[in-house]
């Protein structure tokens, strides 16, 4: 029988083992390290991206808005633009028949012994001036304007005084008067603000709101 002996240095070989297996679990660690750390990155890099994508999505759209908010402001300046024009045209189709109305109410409301000599409107304001064979007439002519004329009001005197000039076919003395008063609102005009509040505006003859109908 033959006895084997072993003269190779086994501790020596067990430390080359070990060795061996560290340099390799080091290794394996090391690359696994790595592909964790690449792993994170690329997790990360997708949702920066993602992000990015998104801030980019959202400042495009805010440069629509504000293209869009411009083209609304635009068009709320024409809108605006035309709504001024159209006021424009109503007012003066509205006051178009003003001067009659001041005109006739003048000659109605005028009593004798008042000579008119200048009649300046500023918007709804108006002064006359003129002459008057006493303060009595000018009187009268101030209750005419507040009591019976249905376009004029708030007559006001500014003065009178002694005339230094009167009109040549007037041989006595004469008192020159200023006054002033408000022209009230024209028909045309009442039916247009009647329909800028939503009111439908009443025909001549027409019945009131709820009123009974008349019968035949």
């Amino acid at each position: 029988m033959r006895i084997r002996i072993n003269l190779l240095p086994h501790r020596e070989a067990r430390r080359e083992r070990q060795k061996k297996t560290f340099y390799a679990l080091t290794l394996l660690s090391f690359v696994a390290g790595i592909a964790l750390v690449g792993l994170v990155w690329s997790v990360l890099q997708g949702y920066i991206s993602a992000q990015q994508e998104r801030n980019q999505y959202i400042e495009n759209e805010n440069r629509k808005l504000d293209v869009q908010i411009k083209e609304i402001a635009t068009l709320r300046q024409e809108i605006e633009a035309l709504r001024a024009r159209q006021r424009a045209v109503e007012d003066l189709q509205a006051d178009r028949n003003q001067p009659v109305y001041l005109m006739d109410e003048l000659t109605k409301q005028t009593p004798e012994g008042i000579y008119l000599r200048a009649i300046k409107q500023e918007d709804r304001k108006v002064n006359v001036t003129g002459w008057a064979a006493s303060n009595e007439r000018v009187s009268e002519f101030l209750r005419n304007l507040q009591n019976n004329s249905k376009y004029l009001e708030r007559p006001e005197l500014v003065e009178i005084k002694i005339a230094g000039q009167t009109p040549q076919n007037v041989q006595r003395r004469l008192f020159e008067f200023s006054l002033n008063f408000f022209l009230r609102p024209t028909p045309e005009r009442a039916q247009l603000q009647q329909a800028a509040r939503g009111a439908p505006a009443q025909r001549p003859g027409q019945p009131a709101p709820g009123a009974a109908p008349k019968k035949q």
